[in-house]
């Protein structure tokens, strides 16, 4: 029996603009852009993976949203599962802590500039979808 391990993606927005960030490790991935998150440890919920993740990798306190609706491959046992995050009032400012050498806060029409990962693009057309429309404004 195959069994699947989570990884969190996080869909940060803060004032209409969603955080990319780019991968410095390993090496095959290193230079593509991804949404920050991590592996879902065990006993541990999907919504708090997100809130560990990004303190770790970002330095930021954030509180996790909704989950996107939609799962994407990666290789296996994993998929992706992505969550909308918000930085809490009077959390730093992200920086790259952990596996990404550079961050870009990208407004809905910015976000193909950069060079996604492949399998997280449908996560990032999704998330556009789910998400975007609701943060034009702020």
């Amino acid at each position: 029996m195959s069994e699947r391990i989570v990884v969190v993606g996080a869909a940060l927005w803060h004032e209409g603009r969603l955080l990319a960030a780019r991968r410095s490790a390993p090496a095959e991935l290193a230079g593509r852009w991804e949404l920050p998150g991590g592996k879902v440890e065990p006993g541990e919920s999907s919504r708090a993976a997100v809130v560990r993740e990004l303190r770790e990798e970002l330095g930021v306190r954030v509180e996790a949203g909704e989950r996107v609706p939609g799962e994407w491959p990666l290789k296996p046992p994993y998929v992706m599962q992505v969550w909308t995050a918000a930085l809490c009032p009077g959390s730093a400012a992200p920086r790259p802590l952990q596996d990404h050498d550079a961050l870009r806060w990208l407004t809905p029409a910015e976000i193909w500039q950069v060079d996604w990962l492949d399998q997280d693009v449908p996560a990032v057309e999704a998330t556009l979808a789910h998400a975007a429309p609701a943060r034009q404004g702020t």
